[in-house]
């Protein structure tokens, strides 16, 4: 079965010139595709190659693509030391020391926010390279598993809405046993009509006559509507086993309103208690394959 769900979450985190990183790509359900990139500042220029490989693998959905990047753990900070403002501070020491406070501690000398200053690193040409190129490799496989997810989680909609298929065609033989369906029960209820039509006064004529038994022919007979309820469960059957699994959510939406269609015309054209049940039952099915077929890319 090869369904591809819209929802679906992938996570890769790794590590290059000397600072960490994090991808995580979460995907839900969408009308089209939207990809919402929210990278860090300074690396705004990866999102338009990053974004056309993601348009390449993915048709529908609403996709977040976050990246984090941190400093690694073990590549701590150098600093210097601020000797203009410790002079500064060593002097005003000084004069207080002078006037009979005691002289400061060392410690508490650098403590002074500024004494120690961590050091700014300039980050060279090749390891901004090497780091850029670890993050769109670190994309990739991260694409690759939010495929593989979503793939994942459309095997398990495959697998519930072909359950539902058999509900529904289970109810579309039901309702073919019912005896309102049945042809004889047809010509009863017509024999019915067309007495009933006959006992008017003044009696109706020949034309009005035969375009009222065509017509309740029409609104009595529900075979029509059975046929078709069968034929859409082929369809989906045949697009959920189909060998390209992109893009059939929307076919599947369009089948499952047919769906709810012939279900809604059932129901009308019942007279019989037991028929209209079925029809109610076929309805709460339906809904529920709309619902997943939802969530098909």
């Amino acid at each position: 079965m090869s369904l591809i769900s819209m929802t679906g979450f992938a996570r890769v985190d790794g590590r290059a010139a000397g600072k960490t990183w994090i991808w995580e790509l979460k995907s839900v359900n969408g009308r089209g595709l939207e990809l919402r990139f929210r990278l860090p500042p300074g690396f705004d220029s990866l999102e338009a190659e990053l974004r056309a490989q993601a348009q390449a693998r993915l048709v529908r959905g609403n996709i977040t693509l976050n990246l984090q990047i941190a400093e690694a753990a073990d590549a701590g900070p150098a600093y210097r030391l601020n000797e203009g403002l410790l002079d500064q501070l060593l002097a005003l020491s000084a004069r207080l020391e002078s006037r009979g406070v005691g002289a400061p501690r060392l410690d508490g000398l650098l403590a002074v926010r500024g004494v120690v200053e961590p050091v700014a690193t300039a980050e060279d040409e090749t390891a901004r390279k090497e780091f850029e190129a670890a993050l769109k490799a670190g994309f990739a496989q991260a694409l690759d598993r939010l495929v593989e997810s979503r793939a994942a989680e459309g095997g398990k909609l495959a697998v519930l809405m072909g359950g539902m298929l058999d509900e529904i065609a289970a109810l579309a033989g039901k309702a073919r046993e019912t005896e309102a369906v049945r042809p004889e029960a047809l010509r009863r209820r017509l024999r019915q009509q067309l007495d009933d039509l006959l006992a008017l006064q003044p009696p109706v004529s020949e034309d009005r006559l035969a375009q009222e038994l065509a017509m309740q022919i029409t609104r009595l007979d529900v075979r029509e509507e059975l046929d078709r309820l069968d034929a859409h469960v082929g369809a989906v059957r045949s697009l959920i086993v189909a060998g390209d699994a992109r893009g059939v959510g929307r076919k599947l939406d369009f089948l499952a309103q047919e769906f709810n269609r012939e279900a809604n015309t059932l129901c009308s054209k019942a007279f019989d208690a037991a028929l209209t049940a079925t029809g109610l039952d076929l309805k709460l099915v339906i809904d529920r394959l709309r619902e997943q077929a939802q969530n098909v890319e």
